[in-house]
């Protein structure tokens, strides 16, 4: 209850703030929780091939075509459809694809002024994409991973978190009371679990924390404390709390392998944008929304006018 915010919130944060220094990745790999567990892998697909899986008046849709629109809408069907039956669904699709596009050939739909710009536009499209897949492909390398997590690692200040239970009730004389059973040797843990409103924490277990992730109070109170002791009651805006610090450390840098998946997104976006910009720094761009330079002169700069008579 005494949490300001969101343990996490740097690390979104700096995952979307995408900076070219390595001192902006510091904070999140710095702060990002031990993963889950990765599920078991998948058996691969076997490799699409050109063998026809149906004709529509005529025209042949292959493996190749039910793989494409796999890879295009199959995250869109339900996740509980087995293989056979999302197979026969993107089949299905496929089919319905190819009936619909003959049909709109028919009525010259692809003759239009209107359809031209558009296959201009999304030809452009996935020829971007394609391009930046292989920048962030070629850039992703163990050595360019390697050199931009230790960069990170050096450049993060060492920072004090430390380990502590809490006990939280709603009045000054609980949390009194609370301070007297502690004294009287009772374990703070089961104390916590009787008497603690906090839902969050078992036992009062607030886990490691560094001193941003508290509201002011509870954090000054707390880090003033060695481990081993316990504090009075101190009033937050969640009510009374008696705290109890069990250690305190130098917030370790996580392992690489921890972070490995968003160091590598880092890396790729980096490269990615590095890429647009030196295309943008040679290239001769000409906007047309943008002002001339006498149009760009503000209104008080212009002669002022004889009042008329």
């Amino acid at each position: 209850m005494a949490r300001s915010a969101s343990p996490f919130t740097g690390v979104r944060r700096a995952a979307l703030v995408l900076s070219f220094c390595a001192t902006a990745l510091t904070p999140a790999l710095a702060q990002t929780p031990a993963p889950a567990p990765a599920p078991a892998p998948a058996q691969a697909p076997a490799k699409a091939t050109n063998k026809v899986l149906a004709t529509v008046n005529g025209s042949d849709i292959t493996e190749l075509d039910v793989a494409q629109a796999r890879e295009d809408v199959g995250s869109t069907l339900p996740k509980q459809m087995n293989d056979a039956a999302r197979d026969k669904a993107l089949l299905d699709y496929v089919i319905d694809l190819k009936l619909v596009t003959q049909k709109a050939i028919t009525e010259k739909m692809d003759q239009t002024p209107d359809f031209q710009k558009k296959m201009i536009y999304y030809r452009e499209k996935l020829l971007m994409e394609g391009y930046l897949g292989q920048v962030a492909k070629d850039s992703t390398t163990d050595a360019a991973m390697k050199a931009t997590y230790d960069e990170a690692a050096k450049a993060q200040k060492p920072e004090i978190e430390i380990h502590a239970l809490h006990i939280l009730v709603p009045t000054e004389d609980e949390a009194k009371t609370v301070e007297k059973r502690l004294k009287a040797g009772e374990d703070f843990g089961k104390l916590a679990d009787e008497l603690s409103k906090d839902p969050g924490s078992k036992g009062g277990d607030l886990g490691w924390f560094t001193k941003d992730r508290m509201v002011p109070e509870f954090a000054d109170a707390a880090y003033k404390l060695e481990p081993g002791q316990v504090s009075d009651p101190v009033k937050t805006q969640f009510g009374w709390h008696v705290i109890k610090v069990l250690d305190k450390r130098t917030k370790p840098f996580p392992p690489m392998d921890q972070v490995k998946d968003q160091l590598e997104r880092f890396v790729a976006q980096r490269a990615q944008s590095e890429a647009i910009l030196k295309l943008r720094e040679a290239a001769k761009i000409t906007r047309t929304d943008e002002p001339k330079a006498d149009e760009a002169k503000p209104d008080a700069a212009k002669p002022a006018e004889a009042p008329k008579k």
